[in-house]
């Protein structure tokens, strides 16, 4: 059997698995103990134990779980509709206000969560309804909130990096601080076309001289900055830490979780039903995580012991093609398959393939893989089967999902162009990341 039936019913399979429903992980583990069974026989079991072992047993793992719990104190306890207010009175009285403040508060909670479906669902519970009521254009409302939630998994702190980074033996650390500049700069993007629609259509927003909104006094807005201090100590005390080599990734994110505990005492929200909860949402989480790492570097140990990974490395040299037209390809594939089946799971096929390429074509690893962060993500919003849309339109109130699927596409637009911008200018992913 060549190598190249062996990688394309590797992937069929796998896809054809995702598409079932059936969790990632018992996708993986089928298909990988299926490839042992054939190609290594009953000892190749033993490879099947410590690969799962190493993959689990890594120390830098230890950021997911405190990510995770960080995220779940916050929003468990409260704290975020703290900072939801103080947003709120900060952006003040202007044309678009509401568009404004989904894009700040998107940002923000980004740098906070890390888990775009949360961000998306809370949105939908919270500001969505309010603008509706003030004669917001719902179309750009929604594509507004889905774009600013799809910010949470590039703006640190962020478990899709640290996962990619596992995989791929690329720095966690400039993964994290590489996403600053890539996330920052979608906001702009999201919020100068929201904007500019705005001037050319007005009807999409009420006047800013709204009677529902109230004047913000300036001792109020102090106030509202003052609450925002905390939040800014949590982003701190996780990114600026590992930006200024205070403490590693794994450090800083136990850093983060004691701020955000801090947090919740200053608002006196803090209990130990919430800490309980929290701590069984993040237990589970990371067990699902760690199963599906171990699942897929044992799919790429099984690529490699094939051959296959090291022929298509080969075939790839002898194309000759031009680096820029390869990473056209390598990021196509993605972005269209994203539509169909789910980003994370293709994700983890994509890596082990793609990983041996980047050093033929001289990829910088931390922005090829940012890049790569960025076409999963803009999946979530992608239709038909964007989780983020789900998420969204779940947590909405009678709200069409076709309504959903029409105002995410001009922010897939600007998500490609964004990518297209790193592309061509990789300083805005590396800077940052040389400074460590």
């Amino acid at each position: 059997m060549g190598w190249e039936v062996i990688l394309i019913t590797a992937i069929l399979l796998l896809l054809a698995a995702f598409l079932t429903g059936a969790p990632l992980f018992v996708g993986f583990l089928t298909i990988n103990l299926a490839g042992v069974v054939i190609f290594l026989g009953p000892a190749g079991f033993g490879m099947v134990a410590n690969s799962i072992f190493d993959t689990t047993n890594n120390a830098d793992l230890a950021t997911i779980p405190l990510f995770i719990l960080m995220a779940e104190i916050l929003f468990r306890s409260g704290s975020v509709e703290i900072l939801f207010q103080a947003v709120d009175k900060l952006v003040g009285r202007m044309k678009g206000r509401q568009y404004v403040l989904t894009i700040s508060l998107s940002t923000v909670f980004g740098a906070l969560s890390g888990a775009g479906m949360a961000v998306a669902a809370m949105l939908a519970r919270t500001l969505f309804p309010t603008m509706k009521n003030r004669g917001y254009d719902s179309k750009l409302a929604i594509g507004n909130m889905l774009a600013g939630a799809s910010l949470a998994p590039i703006i640190p702190p962020s478990v899709l990096a640290i996962i990619i980074g596992t995989l791929s033996n690329t720095s966690i650390a400039g993964l994290l601080i590489g996403g600053i500049i890539p996330g920052l700069m979608l906001a702009s993007l999201f919020l100068g076309y929201t904007m500019l629609r705005v001037k050319l259509n007005p009807n999409l927003a009420p006047d800013d001289n709204d009677p529902s909104l109230s004047m913000v006094s300036f001792s109020e807005k102090l106030k509202a900055i003052w609450s925002c201090f905390p939040f800014a100590l949590i982003i701190f005390s996780v990114m600026g830490f590992i930006m200024f080599g205070i403490a590693t990734p794994s450090e800083a994110a136990a850093t983060g979780v004691l701020a955000s505990m801090i947090t919740a005492l200053y608002y006196r929200r803090l209990s130990w039903s919430m800490l309980i909860e929290s701590l069984g949402t993040a237990a589970f989480i990371t067990s699902m995580i760690l199963l599906i790492m171990a699942s897929s570097r044992m799919f790429s140990q099984l690529l490699a012991f094939t051959g296959a990974t090291s022929e298509l490395t080969n075939l790839i040299v002898s194309l000759g093609w031009h680096p820029m037209i390869m990473l056209f390809v390598m990021m196509a594939i993605p972005f269209i398959l994203c539509m169909f089946i789910d980003q994370i799971a293709l994700m983890l096929v994509v890596i082990p393939i793609y990983q041996p390429l980047l050093a033929t074509l001289g990829f910088d690893p931390i922005w090829f893989w940012l890049i790569m962060l960025l076409n999963v993500t803009v999946g979530g919003i992608s239709p038909p089967f964007g989780y983020v849309i789900f998420a969204f339109q779940g947590a909405a109130d009678n709200l069409k999902i076709s309504e959903v699927f029409r105002a995410s596409w001009p922010f897939v637009g600007l998500f490609l162009v964004g990518m297209a911008l790193l592309a061509a200018f990789p300083q805005l992913v590396t800077f940052l990341p040389s400074l460590i």
